[in-house]
């Protein structure tokens, strides 16, 4: 499993026109499902994600810029799959796709990735529609981007 991970002043989602899920200050997470990723991978994953430190101290924002969770801040988490995270890019022009687990052994793995988080996190987690054409909007915060495997 891979995760990009964004720290945004706020994100949205929107299918077909419609909002599907909107987060204000929090992280906008993208996770790409890999062929032989298990449900025995997600509560790592979704621990470090909340326990990642990227937002600022509120005593001293500026003596420790990356000193809180997202667990502590209490923000939004925005979850959206996006397979494309397991692209293979080393060699010619198109990215590889290979890796990437076929919908049916994604989806499953994405839904528990969701109930994790939202069993984990005290705050807001809003996601997008697997295998839907997305459009996300996104406010970066810093930027701040991080790449995570689990």
């Amino acid at each position: 499993m891979k995760a990009l991970v964004q720290r945004v002043l706020e994100a949205e989602v929107r299918v077909e026109g419609a909002s599907v899920g909107v987060i204000g200050p929090g992280v906008l997470l993208f996770l790409g499902i890999e062929q032989g990723d298990r449900a025995a991978q997600i509560p790592r994953l979704v621990e470090r994600v909340l326990g990642l430190r990227i937002f600022p101290s509120a005593a001293q924002p500026l003596a420790k810029p990356l000193d809180r969770s997202l667990s502590e801040v209490g923000g939004g988490l925005l979850v959206v799959s996006q397979f494309t995270l397991a692209a293979d890019t080393r060699r010619g022009r198109r990215p590889s796709l290979s890796s990437a687990a076929p919908p049916a052994a994604a989806e499953p793995i994405y839904e528990a990735f969701l109930e994790e988080a939202r069993r984990q996190h005290g705050g807001v987690v809003a996601a997008g529609r697997f295998g839907a054409d997305m459009k996300v909007a996104l406010v970066n915060d810093g930027p701040l981007t991080f790449w995570l495997e689990g």
